[in-house]
This record gives structure tokens, C-alpha cells and sequence, in this order.
């Protein structure tokens, strides 16, 4: 499920189209949101190099982490970091957010960074990105994907409206291939978070691992399940697709020194997947014995006789079977009549009554005397 993730944000937007838009949410009993987002960070950085991705290079916004931090986890990943200056800008949100330290200066900025000093100033905010995506991919038609680490300490110095009208104008510019972001759930009202999950074509959820009661029988053993499963959760999608449909999956995911993990649910074994059905006050799907039930059903058109083969002429059989079959019913049909009545000579057929109740009719009564007209 996570790899569904990654292949969206590297095919990117097709034309005419707003760029694909995730939003990973967490909270305090899960807190490994940022696990995942550097992990999608990580893979399309990956893909980027290798030449495999839509866009050519990533507007990283960081509001919770230096740049000095992100250099050094593309480095632990294998990535190169010597070559950043070509894919990669960096605009600094987390040195000096309000510009207090302005006369001050930040020490270690390289070419890849910018300081941004006014995070309340959205629309300057959007004019940065694009220049630095574009100063980045140079063509007029190049794209590139914007990161942001944190929704939350947006929403600290900006209102909702001009947060969302950001990821708006981000989706819909010509160049921008993909966003995504990560935001604490717990940390804001329910309208804000559907906001944003009505903005977002994924939506990527992290819960916690339920510890089963058959593992909670003493103290120790119910220490020992939660420092088992204190790094381990579960891993929603939801997922929007072109055609309108809305497309659920989860997974496990555990997080390690070296990153975040994915998997398939250990119980089942397999990646749940259905489609969101519309809460309604009857049931849409049948269960096991109605299903039973319906196969069980004799339609009225199959002729079930018992101890008899059953057929059903389907219009495939042979116009010769058909015949033959005509021949046999005309017989047997022929042999009744005959036996119920005698032919005497051609044109000449005597008529047998079948019973003696029955009188012959007088010619000279009305037939209808008995009526009262």
C-alpha cells in the first residue's frame, strides 16, 4: 500500500488535471507521521535520480527540521548528497520564522537554502516556492514536487482559508507535479482536518497497534506487549481515483533505527481492500445463507422433474434433433386420437359421446330460453 503512495507521487498530474495531493495524519498515540513522510520523501528523492519520476526536482519547506537535518537522512538512505544543488531546494522555515534574528544572520546556508523570515506571509510564501522550483527545473514545462513537514506550525501563524488556498494554487499550477504534507490530527479541530482531507486526493492515516487481550495476563507480560507494539501501528489509505471512486487499504507498518517498515497485516495476511459504501438504514450485501438461499431457487422456467434428467432447449440443438423430435410428438399425439375415435372414410369422422349426461340439442328450442332478456 505504502508502494501505491510512491508510484502516485512519482507518475505525478496528468494534463488538465490538479497534481496528486497526500496528506499523512498522526496523533499522539501513533506519533511516527514524520517516520512516514520521510520515507515518501526518501522514495521520490530515489526516483528522481534514477531519472523515473515526472518531476525533476523537490521544494522541501521545513518547519520542524533544519536543513542540515535533511542533508544527513538522504545521506544515511543512500541518497547522494553531493548532488542536491541539481534536484533539491530547501526553504527554510524553521531558523527564523518571524524574523527576530534579522541583523543576526544564519550561519551554514549553502545554495540549496532559503530563509524564509515572514511565515505569515502565504502569498510571499507561494511566490518562493515557484521561484525556487523553477530556478531548480529551469524548463517552462519542467515540473517539480513540493514537500511540506508540517501542516500544524502552519496553521500556528496562518488561518485556515489562506493555508488551503495555498495547496490550491500549488495543485493547480502547470508545475508543480505532486504535494504532500504532514499534519498532528489531535492538534486541531475536525473541520480542519476534513478540510484538508477534501483537498487531498490520498489521505494516509497511522493508528496503533491493539495489543490482544490474550497477551495482557499479568504485569509483566502486558509491559513486555506494549514495548512490542509501543513501535508498531497500522497504516490507512484512503484513496481518491479519476473515476470518482474512493478506494480503502491498510497495512502494518514498524518502525526500526532504519526507518519505517511496511507490511501486510500478520492476522490475515493479505491487504484489506474495498470500496466505501454509503451508510444506509438496509444491508447491501448478502450474507452467506441468502446467497445459499438464491442459488437454491428454482426459476420458473427450469422444468425439475424428479428422477428425470432435466431439458431446456437453449436454440443450439440440431434442426435434424429438432425434427426428429416433431416426428415423435405427431405420433404419439395421432395413436391418442385414434384411439378415442373412429375414421371411417376419408372426410367422414363419427363422434363419440363421453358420457350418456350428454343430450343432443332440440333445434326447435331456443338456446337461449333460460335467460331472462
Amino acid at each position: 500500500m505504502a508502494e501505491t503512495i510512491c508510484r502516485a507521487l512519482r507518475d505525478g498530474s496528468l494534463a488538465g488535471e490538479h497534481a496528486p495531493a497526500l496528506t499523512i495524519k498522526d496523533s499522539i498515540p501513533s506519533p511516527f507521521g514524520f517516520d512516514a513522510f520521510t520515507h515518501f520523501l526518501c522514495s521520490l528523492s530515489s526516483n528522481i535520480l534514477a531519472a523515473k519520476s515526472q518531476s525533476q526536482g523537490i521544494v522541501l519547506i521545513a518547519f520542524t527540521k533544519s536543513p542540515s537535518f535533511y542533508y544527513d537522512l538522504l545521506k544515511s538512505r543512500g541518497i547522494d548528497a553531493s548532488s542536491t544543488s541539481k534536484w533539491l531546494r530547501i526553504l527554510d522555515c524553521y531558523s527564523d520564522p518571524l524574523g527576530w534574528r534579522d541583523g543576526v544572520g544564519v550561519n551554514g546556508i549553502s545554495s540549496t537554502e532559503t530563509v524564509c523570515k515572514n511565515v505569515r506571509d502565504l502569498d510571499g510564501l507561494f511566490s518562493e516556492i515557484l521561484r525556487l522550483g523553477k530556478e531548480m527545473v529551469g524548463s517552462s514545462k519542467a515540473r517539480f514536487s513540493v514537500a511540506i513537514d508540517s501542516i500544524t506550525v502552519m496553521l500556528r501563524h496562518a488561518a485556515l482559508s489562506c493555508v488551503s488556498g495555498l495547496i490550491n494554487n500549488l495543485r493547480s499550477h502547470d508545475n508543480v507535479s505532486c504535494v504532500f504534507w504532514l499534519i498532528h490530527s489531535d492538534l486541531h479541530e475536525v473541520r480542519t482536518i476534513a478540510v484538508l482531507e477534501y483537498m487531498s486526493s490520498m489521505v494516509a492515516s497511522l493508528e496503533p497497534m491493539n495489543v490482544a487481550a490474550k497477551e495482557q495476563r499479568s504485569d509483566s507480560e502486558s509491559i513486555f506487549s506494549l514495548k512490542q507494539y509501543s513501535r508498531k501501528g497500522k497504516f490507512h489509505l484512503r484513496l481518491k481515483r479519476r473515476n470518482g471512486r474512493v478506494k480503502v487499504m491498510s497495512e502494518e507498518f514498524h518502525v526500526e533505527q532504519a526507518g519505517i517498515k511496511f507490511a501486510v497485516y500478520s492476522v490475515t495476511n493479505e491487504i484489506v481492500s474495498q470500496s466505501l459504501i454509503p451508510k444506509v438504514q438496509f444491508n447491501l450485501q448478502l450474507s452467506e445463507k441468502e446467497r445459499s438461499d438464491r442459488e437454491n431457487v428454482v426459476l420458473p422456467f427450469e422444468h425439475q422433474e424428479i428422477g428425470k434428467t432435466s431439458e431446456i432447449y437453449d436454440g443450439r440443438r440440431s434442426l435434424s434433433g429438432y425434427a426428429t423430435d416433431l416426428i415423435t410428438t405427431s405420433a404419439s399425439v395421432a395413436e391418442k386420437r385414434h384411439s378415442e375415435a373412429d375414421i371411417v372414410g376419408k372426410g367422414e369422422i363419427h363422434y363419440l359421446r363421453d358420457s350418456d349426461d350428454e343430450e343432443m340439442p332440440d333445434s326447435d328450442e331456443d338456446p337461449d330460453d333460460d335467460l331472462d332478456i
